[in-house]
């Protein structure tokens, strides 16, 4: 089978987002890119049901090569950010806490400094219909300069890796990033840090790894 390794890990992450409440339902799609050609999970179907078989392999230009499925509605905006970045990796989610996020902010403020982590202050990505080349091209502009991470207005967040596990883990850090936020407006005004600040914690050491060349 074409990709078998890398569509049976598609469906080991399925599993662990929808246990993690990152996706809900069919909600969400993932994909892992190998040279030339990108597993990515299917349409219309929950992440956590998904067999290896069921995980479409499409090229690069977006032509089904093996698979019985119909790739997710999303593949555009996968295939622009493997272009567009050195990623191995995307995860995009419609965890809770981003989309209430994506609903009101242009950005997530760094009121935290694991911001740097996802490769600084996360952008809200400007509103387009789902799976259109119209939100591709805004996903890829938010996440310019080096970003790991944004999120989709009144949609949901990606994030990228190296591989699954650290896009996975980024998607789990966007929206722990984004739950602090919400809960701490609940209570007062959340303290934002200052560019010295996370310039600051940058001399230290924290930012996110290199992305390895494909």
């Amino acid at each position: 089978m074409v990709l078998e390794d890398e569509r049976a890990a598609l469906c080991d992450v399925g599993r662990r987002l929808a246990g993690t409440g990152l996706v809900t339902g069919a909600s969400g799609n993932v994909s892992v890119r190998s040279g030339d050609l990108v597993a990515v999970t299917p349409g219309g179907m929950m992440l956590d049901r998904m067999r290896p078989e069921d995980c479409p392999v499409v090229d690069t230009a977006g032509r089904l090569v093996a698979g019985e499925r119909a790739p997710s509605s999303e593949t555009p905006m996968h295939l622009a950010l493997y272009e567009a970045t050195p990623a191995a990796a995307i995860v995009h989610t419609h965890s809770t806490y981003g989309a209430v996020v994506a609903t009101t902010m242009a950005e997530l403020p760094p009121i935290h400094y694991n911001t740097l982590l996802l490769g600084g202050v996360v952008k809200v990505a400007e509103y387009a219909t789902y799976g259109t080349p119209e939100l591709a091209a805004n996903v890829r502009a938010a996440m310019a300069g080096g970003k790991r991470a944004a999120l989709m207005a009144n949609h949901g967040g990606v994030a990228i890796g190296g591989d699954l596990d650290e896009a996975f883990e980024n998607a789990r850090l966007l929206e722990w990033l984004c739950g602090v936020y919400v809960r701490a407006r609940t209570i007062g005004e959340p303290r934002v840090l200052t560019d010295a600040e996370l310039a600051a914690v940058a001399e230290r050491g924290l930012a996110p790894p290199e992305l390895p060349p494909l």
